[in-house]
């Protein structure tokens, strides 16, 4: 599974509707809105590159509100669990 994660500006007033069209858009699994310079930040994970280029640059220019947006392609996840089960195996 390959993870995006899209750091979005939006016109204030459309914040909340600019989530929600966010949120239906499918390969979307998470919105977050959040503080500082963002305000969303939204979750998208697909099983291929091409389907990120197809969310990224075609649904989401189709949401009112949006300003400005910025997207990082996740290469590894380094998590909790990930790292308890790496020192599990053994490796350091």
């Amino acid at each position: 599974m390959i993870t995006t994660i899209v750091l979005i500006q939006a016109e204030p007033r459309l914040i909340p509707k600019c989530a929600v069209a966010l949120a239906g858009i499918e390969g979307v699994t998470d919105v977050y809105s959040v503080s500082g310079e963002w305000d969303l930040v939204v979750l998208v994970k697909v099983r291929e590159y091409e389907q990120i280029a197809q969310i990224v640059t075609e649904q989401f220019p189709k949401v009112p509100g949006i300003v400005k947006t910025t997207t990082l392609t996740a290469f590894r996840a380094y998590s909790k669990a990930d790292l308890e089960q790496a020192w599990d195996m053994g490796v350091d």
